[in-house]
Parts: C-alpha cells; sequence; structure tokens
C-alpha cells in the first residue's frame, strides 16, 4: 500500500512527513508536551474549585469522580500522581469540552460574570436588610419563600450590635453567607423549572 508521505519512527510513535512539502504531518513532541502541560494546568484549576463552582462548569460527568479523588488526596507525592491520572483523563475529551471549560472558567467567562452578579445582588440584599430591617426582609422573604425568616432578622439584629460595639465583623460576614446561599438556591430552583 502506497501512503502519500514517508514514516518516521519516532519515541512518541509513527509521524509523517509530507513527500511534497518535506513538512511533519503531526504535532511535535515538544507541542504535544505544551498540550499536555495546559491540561495539567486546567487539571489543577477544577481541583481547586468548591462542588458548587464545579457543578456551574460544563465539565464532563465521568470526570467528577476523578477530581473528587484527587481533591480528596492529601499526601503530595500521591496527589501530584492522581492530578496527573486526571489530565489524562481530560485529554481524551474532545478539544471543544476543554475549550468550554477554560471559557467558563477565564474571569471574562459567563460563570464568572454569574458569580460576580450574584455576590453583587448579596451585598444590595445584606446591606438594604442592615438599613431597611423588616421591610426588606419581608421583600426577601417574598421572593424566596424557603427563607429561614427568624435565622436572618437575628443575623440582621447580631450585625446591627456588631457594628454598635465595633466587634470584628463576624455576624456582618454570617449574614452575607446566608443571603448568598438564599439567592444561589434561588437560582437552582429556577433553572430546574426552566
Amino acid at each position: 500500500m502506497d501512503y502519500p508521505c514517508d514514516w518516521i519512527e519516532t519515541a512518541d510513535g509513527m509521524r509523517g512527513r509530507d513527500e511534497d512539502s518535506g513538512e511533519f504531518l503531526g504535532a511535535s513532541r515538544s507541542q504535544q508536551r505544551r498540550e499536555a502541560l495546559d491540561v495539567l494546568a486546567l487539571a489543577q484549576r477544577l481541583v481547586a474549585l468548591s462542588p458548587a463552582q464545579l457543578a456551574k462548569l460544563p465539565v464532563p460527568d465521568d470526570l467528577h469522580p476523578h477530581i473528587a479523588d484527587t481533591r480528596r488526596i492529601t499526601s503530595h507525592i500521591a496527589h501530584k500522581r492522581q492530578l496527573a491520572f486526571l489530565a489524562k483523563q481530560m485529554r481524551r475529551e474532545d478539544d471543544e469540552v476543554l475549550d468550554a471549560i477554560r471559557d467558563a472558567l477565564d474571569a471574562g467567562g459567563e460563570a464568572a460574570r454569574q458569580e460576580t452578579a450574584l455576590l453583587h445582588r448579596a451585598e444590595r440584599w445584606r446591606e438594604r436588610l442592615l438599613d431597611d430591617g423588616d421591610a426588606a426582609l419581608a421583600e426577601l422573604i417574598e421572593a424566596h419563600p424557603a427563607a429561614d425568616r427568624q435565622q436572618l432578622r437575628q443575623l440582621v439584629r447580631n450585625t446591627l450590635d456588631e457594628r454598635k460595639r465595633n466587634k470584628p465583623p463576624h455576624a456582618f460576614r454570617e449574614l452575607f453567607r446566608a443571603v448568598k446561599e438564599l439567592l444561589e438556591a434561588g437560582e437552582a430552583g429556577d433553572d430546574e423549572t426552566a
């Protein structure tokens, strides 16, 4: 059988060369290594994410157990080995899948914009709860019926008390977390109904 090119045996397998131009047809070992290191860096970024952040990304379901295993392992060498295995599994995915994950992780990506918008909404609600009191709480409860009115009211009281006494902002942060979780749960419910 005649092939339109000469085949050269290399350490990374067979690599063809075009007879007419003399150019190599496959990626060089250096290029393959750069691509593999790029996927490894992407794997590191995925492992560093929280499960909630990871759920928002277009990560294939077959990669989730590998990510969880990598996150679970704390021994340095074993973690490194598991991370390399995760990257190997990711390299088996299509380039389009990896590009979609990179775009979602990108600071200008849609997931990052949505997360930033959620944080800003939570900050606005927290300030409204502290400034307007029960009127803002009633409005928040109306928008999110699953909210725990008593817990939110207590957090608002604790935050105001904290401010009066010039204490560290522990309750202030707790109030933010509670509002953020409430807004996230509301968005998750909206996604399910859509």
